[in-house]
């Protein structure tokens, strides 16, 4: 008996569109800054704060204060994810707008090319957007990590460059290993300029002041030349991630156009914060900072141990540089035009690449969960963000909703008034910044291999330290958290927990029957339904066959078109349809035009018995197949006129839901062809009597 959910998505997959109104665009500013191993518990606004309310020696706090007004002047979102609890395949995600189930980087791939598909910035640029990344990089390809050849590498050889996908500026570290320091010149670390190799010229240079410097720079120079148009600035700190470095002063005084961090351009004084001795200077209210150490306010308290005054210094060195970026904006007079997004790439880590050993727990930086960086506990990937847009955030508000990295392409779309591309994954968050909470309506994904074990700390509980991590995935649908940690077989339970009641994941839910057995059989269906394999990073459950579902349903597909000239091809379930009806199978005869046009076919298609199954597209200008929720078929960025694109899924005998996009641009004849084939037979049509389509949309069309 198929599950409720089974039901459920094939509704979703295969009714028409909602009919959304399309405001006109926004095209704000956006900033978005994204810190290195910075823990839920580290943000005054989400966690430190009551500590220091609480005024419990034995709990030492520290500050972040800008982030904290930040906050106050815009959203909270407290529930936001990471996409992984590791750097590189989090960062792939955030950029490609997809989730770990169709990112190419996943699991510890460092160094390896970010897929030449869409990203945060083309999709910017492909808006009229300027475009700068400053900072950490790490998703660059070329020679490999212990190839002496990369340490000779240039961005010829680097085909994941920042500049070759969708940005028209970039200055940071671009291999992974150099991000775990952060005084270039005296790490002897390199920092690329475009195609300029400068650490040479960094002399006291602290990363986080560096990259924010030259963001400072490139933003004011962007808009001073260009007003008119928007920018969009991608600042991705290295900090507090591992080597916890001091900074090398006192952060310059004031912020914005005449104070805070200034780039300079001299070699060997490029920024005003290269003064002083590297890795010296230790902010003033830890410097002497003592606690409780053993419990007891009888006796003296000992002085902070000097791993965690760094690291309360880095990080409130980051929110400094938070508060000079809105006193630049506030400057320059974009503030009320500007979108700022703070988060982390992950969960807090215990690295420290010095000889005293670091753990989150003197701060209790992973907050009120269990677990850390690499974990997908709560604690590694449950990030939060904050977020600042005066003339458009309500000020003071907090969303609880459930949201994820991969959300923002899908979100900046929208904001920038270009379609969303079709391979997205995400949803919208412009909803929930205007203070408007919506219900999410697909699940937050996450899939990660890490051999080692949870930390064995005191603070977390007892079935969770030590457990074995190796192969985990974790969905989240709703208030509920499905967990699995070392699968080796492809339908061991998820254990299940109330995340919004249950933070710290103690009361697993899924042996006390009712719901939670439907839910159980819900995320077992999910997870194969939105994920493709990749070698690269293979699964237990890679071979799973996707299921099936029973929906009431009528022969033939629904189709619905959007007259447009659409850069890429559009994901059309959130807009108005030109046009709309049903059909016995996809046929570009339904579309109202022969050029800018768009049209999606939805339905289900019948295989007749579990298996391999190979499906084919072919268009003039491009198109995207899913069936269920996973991207089958992406024949768009990059896609070369009539070329044959396939795609192998493994289907489970029955009925799949199945979403065909196609978009036509140019003038002249339309071509889409979609056919299938089982191994080792040809390519043939799909009949049209394997094709179906939901009652209901064939109601809704049949009253258009």
């Amino acid at each position: 008996m198929k599950s409720a959910f089974a039901l459920a998505l094939a509704l979703c997959c295969a009714t028409p569109p909602v009919l959304l109104a399309v405001e006109k665009a926004l095209r704000p500013n956006i900033v978005f800054i994204l810190v290195d191993d910075m823990g839920w518990g580290d943000y005054g606004v989400f966690y430190q704060n009551a500590r220091k309310a609480a005024n419990d020696r034995s709990q030492p706090w520290h500050s972040t204060p800008h982030l904290d007004t930040l906050a106050m002047q815009g959203i909270q979102l407290p529930n936001q994810y990471a996409s992984t609890p590791v750097c590189a395949s989090s960062r792939s995600s955030l950029l490609l707008g997809v989730t770990q189930g169709h990112a190419n980087v996943r699991d510890n791939q460092f160094d390896k090319a970010l897929e030449n598909n869409h990203t945060l910035a083309s999709v910017l640029k492909g808006a009229g957007y300027a475009t700068a990344a400053f900072g950490k990089w790490g998703l660059q390809g070329g020679p490999a990590e212990k190839d002496p050849a990369s340490k000779t590498a240039t961005p010829a050889q680097w085909p994941g460059y920042p500049t070759k996908r969708g940005f028209d500026f970039y200055l940071g570290y671009v291999r992974h290993v150099d991000g775990h320091f952060h005084y270039p010149k005296e790490d002897g670390r390199q920092v690329w300029e475009n195609d300029r190799e400068i650490s040479a010229d960094l002399a006291g240079c602290y990363t986080a002041d560096l990259f924010t410097a030259r963001a400072k720079k490139w933003i004011t120079d962007q808009h001073t030349a260009h007003p008119d148009q928007p920018f969009f600035c991608y600042l991705a700190l290295d900090t507090p991630h591992a080597k916890i470095q001091y900074p090398p002063c006192a952060f310059p005084s004031g912020g914005g156009t005449k104070g805070g961090l200034q780039w300079l351009g001299t070699p060997g004084h490029m920024i005003n914060a290269a003064e002083g001795t590297p890795d010296s200077y230790c902010y003033p209210e830890y410097a002497n900072a003592t606690w409780d150490d053993d419990h007891n306010p009888a006796t003296p308290e000992k002085a902070w141990p000097d791993v965690d005054r760094r690291y309360a210094t880095a990080v409130q060195r980051i929110d400094d540089c938070v508060g000079d970026v809105e006193q630049l904006l506030k400057d320059l007079g974009v503030d009320d035009h500007t979108l700022v997004i703070f988060t982390s790439d992950n969960g807090v880590s215990n690295e420290s690449y010095l000889k005293e050993p670091f753990t989150p727990q003197f701060f209790r930086s992973f907050g009120p969960f269990d677990g850390i960086k690499r974990d997908c506990w709560e604690g590694g990937v449950h990030v939060g963000a904050v977020a600042r847009w005066p003339s458009f955030i309500p000020a003071g508000t907090v969303s609880h909703e459930a949201s994820s990295h991969y959300d923002w392409l899908t979100t900046f779309a929208e904001l920038a008034g270009v379609p969303v591309p079709a391979r997205a994954d995400g949803v919208s968050l412009v909803p929930t910044l205007r203070g408007h909470e919506q219900k999410r309506t697909t699940p937050v994904y996450m899939e990660y291999f890490m051999r080692g074990k949870t930390p064995n700390y005191a603070e977390f509980l007892p079935q969770h330290r030590g457990r074995v991590r190796d192969q985990m995935q974790a969905i989240r649908i709703g208030d509920y958290m499905g967990v699995r940690y070392a699968i080796t077989s492809p339908t061991a339970p998820f254990e299940i927990y109330n995340v919004a009641t249950d933070p710290q994941e103690g009361k697993n839910l899924a042996d006390t029957g009712g719901e939670f057995t439907a839910l159980q059989q819900r995320m077992q269906d999910t997870v194969r339904s939105v994920r493709r394999p990749d070698s690269g990073a293979p699964r237990p459950y890679d071979d799973e066959l996707q299921p099936a579902v029973k929906p009431v349903t009528v022969p033939g597909i629904a189709w619905s078109a959007v007259e447009m000239a659409a850069p890429w091809v559009p994901r059309l379930d959130d807009l108005k349809p030109t046009a709309q009806g049903t059909a016995a199978n996809p046929d570009l005869k339904v579309a109202p035009r022969k050029d800018d046009v768009a049209v999606l076919f939805s339905g289900y298609v019948e295989v007749p018995e579990d298996g391999e199954y190979q499906f084919h597209v072919a268009a003039d200008t491009g198109a995207l197949l899913r069936i269920g929720g996973a991207t089958v078929i992406d024949a768009d960025f990059g896609y070369e006129s009539g070329q044959d694109k396939s795609g192998t899924v493994r289907l489970q005998a029955g009925r799949h839901p199945f979403r065909l996009y196609y978009v036509r641009r140019e003038a002249g004849e339309p071509r889409l062809t979609f056919q299938w084939n089982r191994p080792g037979q040809a390519p043939q049509d799909i009949p049209p009597g394997a094709f179906s389509h939901n009652v209901m949309a064939a109601k809704k069309a049949k009253a258009k």
